[in-house]
């Protein structure tokens, strides 16, 4: 998971998502993490107000700690996923040559016809917040229809 700065939309993400496998029994099985694209933020915990909105729904992200992507993000992991279309961009051009990611926007997986998670800090920041927690909780469930079906071909082909 993948935004600017790694302290409110991807680490929420992050958060959501990590929730999400282990109330499946998949967290041994999927590996999460997040980063930014910029050094802005790296070592720091995520913003309160992330933090806040995603206890209010049950999620934890108090342990994460922004980093920035690396080049081995693309090879470790099979999906990167940009919180907007700046940060696609940022990791498309980033991607060193044949990585195996799919390399993608996370609201691709959305059952909304929304592009990109809008940036917190903008406008009504207590909405703001919470507007990414809703988007970011119906992409990672439909992101994880996908993940459970990709599990279930693997462990078909073997």
């Amino acid at each position: 998971m993948v935004c600017l700065g790694n302290i409110c939309r991807s680490p929420t993400a992050h958060g959501v998502l990590e929730k999400l496998l282990q109330n499946k029994g998949l967290s041994d099985s999927i590996e999460v993490d997040s980063a930014g694209t910029s050094t802005y933020h790296i070592g720091d915990h995520p913003d309160p107000r992330s933090i806040a909105a995603a206890q209010r729904r049950g999620y934890s992200l108090e342990a994460q700690v922004a980093r920035q992507v690396r080049s081995s993000d693309f090879q470790e992991f099979d999906y990167v996923l940009a919180m907007d279309i700046d940060n696609l961009q940022h990791l498309e051009s980033a991607a060193p040559s044949g990585c195996k990611a799919n390399v993608q926007l996370l609201l691709s997986f959305s059952s909304d016809a929304t592009e990109s998670v809008p940036d917190p800090y903008f406008g009504d920041a207590g909405q703001g917040f919470e507007k990414v927690l809703d988007l970011v909780e119906d992409s990672c469930q439909c992101l994880l229809v996908q993940l459970q079906r990709e599990l279930s071909n693997t462990k078909t082909e073997q």
